[in-house]
């Protein structure tokens, strides 16, 4: 059986990191969670490290000192998944607005239908989200129609957080090089391995906003992302040496 990791980096997720965990675990297939904690004050940490000994082999966390960005909590997770030996890694939020039924049709994707990065997409059919403001979702679209328009992707939801990566995709991205931290991170993964010749896919998926705890979206996000993919199109995006 193929070793699976899902990554799950959170700030103050009390209310749901206990059954995001579970649900998780319930899942045929053994997947292994990592969970990196960002400092919470609300005890999030302490929440895990009260579950690892009901699943002593399967949960793992990473916790760090202050909220040092999405894009660095991934790459942290990254680098320990590989080291690890897992085959498939996992990205996705600890709220809910994933839902961890889905991760049985990323790993799908990859494992049996060619896959290399597999994309839980929110708009490869039209829009499919649940319960946010109407300015969030267009903030998003748009987001996604421009990345499209400058880098020349194809992928319709390129600021997605939902994600299944094969190990050689994240072997050969020279993950030091990363450079955007927020959302942007995301946008800049796919299109690295993209630009590398992988092989992405996209999955549709219903995303529902959180009905717990406190969004850590900002326009701030936005803007890091919205400058860094200019940048990003005249990089040269090389293989890890």
């Amino acid at each position: 059986m193929d070793k699976k990791v899902v990554i799950i980096p959170t700030y103050n997720e009390k209310e749901n990191i206990e059954a995001i965990i579970r649900k998780v675990f319930s899942l045929p297939g053994e997947y292994h969670i990592l969970v990196i904690d960002d400092g919470s004050p609300d005890g999030t940490a302490a929440i895990v490290r009260g579950l690892q000994g009901e699943f002593p082999e399967r949960l793992h966390i990473i916790e760090r000192s202050g909220k040092l960005g999405l894009g660095t909590a991934y790459l942290t997770g990254f680098r320990w998944a590989l080291e690890k030996g897992y085959d498939y890694i996992f990205e996705m939020d600890a709220d809910f607005s994933h839902n961890p039924d889905d991760l049985l049709r990323l790993h799908a994707a990859c494992a049996e239908q060619g896959a290399d990065l597999a994309i839980g997409s929110r708009y490869c059919n039209g829009v499919s989200v649940v319960d946010w403001p109407l300015g969030r979702i267009i903030m998003s679209y748009y987001a996604s129609k421009y990345v499209r328009m400058i880098l020349g992707m194809k992928i319709k939801d390129t600021t997605a957080g939902f994600k299944c990566y094969s190990r050689r995709v994240l072997e050969t991205i020279d993950l030091d090089s990363v450079r955007m931290h927020g959302y942007g991170f995301q946008i800049e993964m796919k299109y690295t391995a993209w630009k590398l010749g992988f092989n992405l896919q996209e999955v549709p998926i219903i995303f529902i906003n959180r009905q717990k705890g406190t969004s850590k979206m900002s326009s701030g996000i936005f803007g890091e992302a919205f400058g860094g993919v200019i940048r990003l199109k005249f990089r040269r995006i090389r293989k890890k040496q």
